[in-house]
């Protein structure tokens, strides 16, 4: 059995296992984001990915790109928590870090077969659906359980 941290791998070794698993023809899904407090939306989230296909990775923000992207407030666990913690469940395969703002230049490096948002995104938006596509993959969105986000939950706790 591998452990949490185990999980957690280099683009480079990620692209070698990528590999493998199509090569035994194995669906790679790939989805991204912060996950800054992990919260029923993203569990929800990530099951509705890993149906998708037989294989689930997550491209995780670094702690540099969250800054850029959300302010100099977030994020609110480190990058390796955040990443042990997507580790951690069962339906996950694989967990990389990523500190640009966007996962394009890792969607190349992998080349998934399917690419996965939530349905907040059209798919023409989805960055690295052009990678996908071209590689004659798919691009998917899920819906989204209602009411849950990161920033909701902290102006929930400010408000208390």
């Amino acid at each position: 059995m591998k452990t949490t941290s185990d999980k957690i791998v280099s683009p480079e070794a990620l692209q070698e296992q990528v590999l493998e698993w199509q090569e035994n023809s194995e669906q790679v899904v790939f989805s991204n984001g912060c996950f800054d407090i992990l919260h029923l939306g993203h569990i929800d989230y990530l099951e509705k990915a890993r149906l998708l296909g037989d294989r689930l990775i997550i491209g995780v923000n670094t702690d540099s790109s969250v800054k850029k992207l959300k302010g100099p407030k977030r994020p609110i666990n480190s990058e390796y928590a955040r990443a042990r913690m997507l580790a951690a469940m069962g339906f996950v395969d694989a967990v990389v870090l990523f500190g640009e703002e966007t996962p394009y230049e890792l969607i190349k490096c992998l080349k998934p077969d399917i690419l996965v948002k939530g349905n907040d995104y059209l798919t023409e938006n989805i960055v690295g659906a052009d990678i996908v596509i071209n590689n004659g993959g798919k691009v998917k969105t899920v819906a989204l359980v209602e009411g849950f986000s990161t920033t909701y939950i902290i102006d929930k706790i400010k408000n208390n």
